[in-house]
């Protein structure tokens, strides 16, 4: 089964792993102090470079396009089929607009469901993308019809709701 991220706390506080490793300050505080080493200097011209905070910010964008370059690995760009050029790079293309629109349907549909919304993709794709539904047509609308039975039925729909119910493009 693939590994999910602990659910959405505030912004700031400790995942469950560091919880368990605190200090008594830190408990106390609320806050989690760490070290960081960086070759990154003061970048001129930049305004507040200097500052402990900077480091700490563009580490953390840092760690955000990690975490993206993951994600895309796992929806396929690890992937590669063939050992030619050109197919290759329509994979890497059909793998990055997985990604786009894997990242677009969880911030547009999925944002109040917790457990879906900060999901692996494996667990995304065993739970919505694998589901077998139905789209039927009767007197000019149109009827989804998933199976009862399935846990994440009730997502689903609230998902499929949510992207009928967007404007088009104009």
């Amino acid at each position: 089964m693939a590994r999910e991220h602990a659910a959405h706390r505030p912004a700031g506080a400790p995942s469950r792993r560091h919880a368990k490793k605190l200090t008594e300050l830190e408990r106390k505080t609320g806050w989690r102090y760490s070290v960081l080493a960086t070759d990154i200097g003061r970048m001129h011209r930049i305004a507040g470079s200097h500052q402990a905070q900077f480091l700490d910010a563009l580490h953390r964008d840092h760690a955000e396009v990690e975490d993206r370059v993951r994600t895309n690995k796992a929806m396929g760009l690890a992937l590669l089929p063939s050992r030619s050029w050109t197919v290759n790079r329509a994979w890497v293309l059909a793998a990055n607009l997985a990604c786009d629109l894997d990242a677009w349907l969880r911030l547009l549909t999925l944002h109040d469901k917790e457990d879906l919304a900060q999901a692996e993709p494996e667990s995304i794709r065993f739970r919505l993308y694998h589901q077998s539904a139905r789209l039927a047509r009767h007197a000019r609308r149109r009827f989804l019809r998933l199976e009862r039975t399935w846990p994440w039925a009730q997502a689903f729909s609230t998902c499929w709701q949510r992207l009928i119910a967007l404007p088009n493009p104009v």
